[in-house]
This record gives C-alpha cells, sequence and structure tokens, in this order.
C-alpha cells in the first residue's frame, strides 16, 4: 500500500486566444481539503492559462462533467510556467529543455517541437528569461509566458 496520497483530475475550461476557442485541459491536483474543494496543482499546465504547479485551487464536482470542476485560484505557488516551441528542427528538443534544466527548470514534452516549463518561485526568472530571449533572438525558439508570477515579474522589469 502506498502512502502517497491519490491524485485527483481537474477539469480547466478556458478561452484560447491563440487557437480562439474555448479549449479544455485536464491537470492533475493533490487534495488541500476536501471539504473546502481545495487542491493543489501536481503538473505542468500545457496550455491553461494563470495555472502553474503548486497553485492551490478551488474546484468543484461537476455531475454534467463528471468530475472536479477549477473554479477559482486560492493561493498562487509563486512557480511560473513557460511555453516553448522550437523554431529550428536541426536542434533536439531535448538539448534545449537540458539548457533550462541547467538553470532549475522542470519541462514537460508535449509534442516534437512544443514543451511546457515551470520556473520554480526559488529561481531568478531574469536569468531564464535571458536565455529564452537568446534563444528566440537565434530564431531558434518561440515562447509565450502565460503564467508568470509576480516575483518571477519583478524580476525581469528591474
Amino acid at each position: 500500500m502506498s502512502d502517497k496520497p491519490q491524485g485527483h483530475k481537474i477539469i480547466f475550461r478556458f478561452q484560447s486566444e491563440v487557437f480562439n476557442r474555448e479549449l479544455v485541459e485536464t491537470l492533475w491536483a493533490q487534495e488541500v481539503d476536501a471539504a473546502q474543494g481545495l487542491y493543489k496543482i501536481d503538473s505542468i499546465p500545457s496550455f491553461v492559462p494563470l495555472i502553474a504547479t503548486d497553485d492551490v485551487v478551488r474546484a468543484e464536482f461537476d455531475a454534467m462533467e463528471e468530475g472536479l470542476v477549477y473554479k477559482e485560484t486560492v493561493t498562487p505557488s509563486g512557480n511560473s510556467t513557460i511555453q516553448v516551441i522550437r523554431q529550428d528542427e536541426d536542434i533536439p528538443l531535448l538539448d534545449i529543455r537540458k539548457k533550462f534544466a541547467q538553470l532549475g527548470c522542470v519541462s514537460v514534452e508535449v509534442n516534437e517541437d512544443f514543451f511546457v516549463m515551470e520556473v520554480p518561485l526559488g529561481v531568478n526568472y531574469a536569468v531564464v528569461k535571458q536565455l529564452l530571449d537568446e534563444l528566440e533572438a537565434k530564431e531558434e525558439i518561440e515562447y509565450a509566458e502565460p503564467s508568470l508570477s509576480d516575483v518571477h515579474r519583478e524580476q525581469t522589469s528591474a
């Protein structure tokens, strides 16, 4: 028997400005307080904006959806989520991901040209953004910041 708490899936419905339509993404979460419907996000969002790993969210069971549906973010984690699209097919995606891993960022490959990356609260985002900007200037990648924490935003505005 495992001591690890069982994960829950939370359904996120959101309007995508990229795809110009409503999208649905399901993220894993750990129960924080079932009575209050509180859950801690346990996976890196691929497309959901304004959500990052370790955010505490409120979700309610919806019979029509047959699952937990996101209602609001209760406590932001301070982590950020960055989407990265490879532009230069001659550069292995794993090589790009490794550069960010060396800076303390965890990433998940979504497809052969696209990955999402978590920038933990304790990582200096100015250093990560410098690398993102350098790779973008060399036309190796393009990136988006769908969930940039206030702490990380302040690190790049100085």
